[in-house]
């Protein structure tokens, strides 16, 4: 709170992990939110059973999204083709119960675009969570009507250059910013961290970066994407 982070979004990415994220929510009403979903990693987990449990647990008020859901060919911990059948079942999900979809996509872009893009129009939102890629995809995602969600990743000299380059291009009516945490810490925090845990108090950090490289004021992108995460959720 003393960082400016008035509420949350605990993010289910298993069964389990979706259970867990709705039981936080249960205990900080009003503050902490959860979504229910099962991330690609875990698809070939996807059963009958499963669709069942996130079915129940987004009738919930405090469940506000669908997901994380996705394709991941990075590392394939589930394959391609249980990927694409968990990930077209939560797109249907989302359909049926009118909310919206957080996503995840690495290494997957076509694929993610083919079975996306046909179901956009029956989904409330969607945003492309944690987006690392080019200024092709983020075109791509923002002519399907995405919201794009950017991390601490932009705060890497290394990997985050591009994002840099091209955050500048994205709508404030379309952009978010996450944590991600416990990953993905900011790597231009001063002083660093003593562990690499990172926790939604680096927000702010996200917030200064994407200002510094978009050249709006950190108070019009604070306003803009807490505005965003409200209408988007519906908090």
């Amino acid at each position: 709170m003393d960082a400016g982070v008035t509420r949350f979004i605990v993010t289910g990415s298993s069964a389990q992990g979706s259970k867990d994220a709705w039981a936080l929510a249960q205990d900080y009403p009003g503050v902490m939110y959860a979504t229910a979903g099962v991330h690609p990693h875990h698809a070939s987990e996807y059963t009958e059973e499963v669709e069942k449990t996130l079915a129940e647990l987004l009738r919930n008020e405090s469940v506000v999204a669908v997901g994380e859901c996705g394709l991941d060919y990075f590392r394939n911990f589930s394959p391609v083709d249980a990927q694409r059948k968990a990930f077209s079942a939560q797109l249907e999900l989302a359909t049926a119960t009118k909310l919206p979809v957080f996503l995840h996509q690495r290494d997957a872009h076509d694929d993610f675009l083919e079975i996306l893009a046909p179901a956009m129009k029956n989904i409330t939102h969607a945003v492309a969570h944690c987006f690392t890629g080019t200024r092709e995809m983020m075109q791509a995602y923002l002519e399907l009507g995405l919201y794009i969600g950017i991390t601490g990743w932009i705060c890497d000299e290394r990997r985050g250059a591009h994002l840099q380059e091209i955050v500048g291009d994205i709508p404030l009516d379309r952009l978010m910013l996450e944590t991600d945490a416990p990953y993905l810490l900011p790597r231009s925090l001063k002083p660093r961290p003593k562990t690499r845990r990172n926790e939604p108090r680096y927000l702010r950090e996200i917030l200064r970066v994407v200002a510094e490289c978009s050249g709006h004021s950190e108070s019009s992108i604070a306003a803009a994407t807490r505005e965003n995460a409200v209408n988007f959720f519906r908090l």
